[in-house]
């Protein structure tokens, strides 16, 4: 298996003989973590579960978990799951990867379509179940939405979208939603939406494949897929707890695929990681930090206006050059956009993750804006 270095490690690539202006402190804008603390409750719940370190992990999660997580689908989507159609999972970056590799394994040519620019993990899941790839490319012209009419992809086995998106920040409709769903039943396709970032949104909520699986009138749910995490909504990247959720069918048989994966998650994340699902509050407080990020970067850049996600996709001409003399004159990293796209995708775009408080994102953005000014 042949697999691209990460885009961090193409950044690091691209830097390693730039000497950055030491009259700025150092800034990183182009991972996704979160710079905020974990909360307290959380924090203190794995403490005080440590003891149970001395117990096996179910493979399939607690039932506390579980059920927090069928709790969290219903309140934010009004989407009642059965136990059956759900499964926690050691985060999502494994299921993105894994599940793929299980899904296609009986596949004599399989095929896998994901937008592109994209988590590079899509591509490398691809890879290693030796799937044909088409790219729903994402570009300003169609407003970085895919397109459900490319000829090819009828014959796709699996079929995964990011709404909302990475790193473009665009989003789906619930009919728009609900199209690809159609598309899928019709051809009898498997469509996962990748939604980590349902909960970073400005004003409005984004919806979720769930919703609009209900919305077409299947209500089994058959070939729909959802995945989500804790990591960006509760500023716990290493809790490293997320589910999958959908067609019970198919995930009766990944269940079983995971009882030999050993992906059990340790009992003390998964008391700590109930009780974050089962929390909204604390959401709330972290998607309203995020929101005035983003409106700093449409006040301060001249953005168009974000609607989710913590992103900006910065139009910048040369994506390349921009991120060098940026971390020269500045000190402040970003990712070029054609490190997270291919085939030409992300070119003449920039990627910054608004992670920090209101306060610093302000100065950063600051910073940048006078960079573009000098540099126009």
């Amino acid at each position: 298996m042949h697999f691209q270095p990460y885009p961090f490690e193409k950044l690091s690539e691209l830097l390693k003989n730039i000497t950055p202006n030491s009259a700025y402190p150092a800034v990183s804008l182009t991972i996704g973590e979160p710079q905020f603390d974990t909360p307290d409750f959380i924090q203190e719940a794995l403490k005080q579960n440590s003891a149970l370190l001395n117990k096996y992990p179910k493979s399939l999660g607690e039932v506390c978990v579980n059920e927090a997580q069928r709790s969290f689908v219903k309140k934010r989507f009004g989407v009642e799951l059965k136990a059956s159609e759900l499964i926690s999972t050691f985060g999502t970056r494994e299921v993105l990867f894994n599940f793929p590799q299980y899904f296609l394994f009986d596949k004599p040519n399989p095929v896998m379509a994901y937008t592109n620019p994209f988590y590079q993990i899509y591509e490398g899941s691809a890879i290693a179940s030796r799937a044909n790839v088409i790219h729903l490319n994402l570009t300003k012209e169609n407003a970085f939405k895919p397109d459900i009419n490319i000829p090819e992809l009828q014959n796709a086995n699996l079929i995964i979208l990011n709404f909302p998106n990475n790193p473009t920040t665009s989003t789906l409709s619930l009919e728009e939603l609900g199209e690809w769903v159609r598309f899928a039943l019709k051809h009898d396709i498997v469509l996962l939406n990748d939604e980590c970032y349902s909960e970073i949104y400005a004003e409005t909520k984004p919806v979720s494949l769930l919703e609009a699986s209900l919305h077409v009138g299947n209500h089994s749910f058959k070939n729909v897929l959802v995945v989500n995490s804790i990591s960006k909504r509760s500023s716990a990247p290493s809790l490293r707890s997320g589910f999958i959720a959908g067609d019970a069918t198919i995930l009766k048989g990944y269940a079983q695929y995971r009882t030999y994966v050993g992906m059990g998650i340790p009992m003390p994340i998964q008391m700590a990681s109930a009780l974050a699902w089962s929390d909204m509050e604390h959401v709330e407080h972290t998607r309203k930090e995020y929101a005035k990020n983003l409106s700093l970067a449409q006040e301060i850049l001249g953005v168009s206006k974000v609607d989710a996600t913590f992103y900006i996709w910065l139009e910048v001409g040369d994506d390349i050059a921009f991120t060098c003399k940026l971390y020269e004159a500045k000190n402040i990293k970003v990712l070029p956009g054609r490190f997270v796209g291919r085939e030409g995708m992300g070119e003449g775009y920039v990627r910054i993750a608004l992670v920090e408080n209101s306060e610093k994102t302000e100065k950063i953005l600051k910073e940048i804006a006078a960079f573009m000014k000098e540099n126009h």
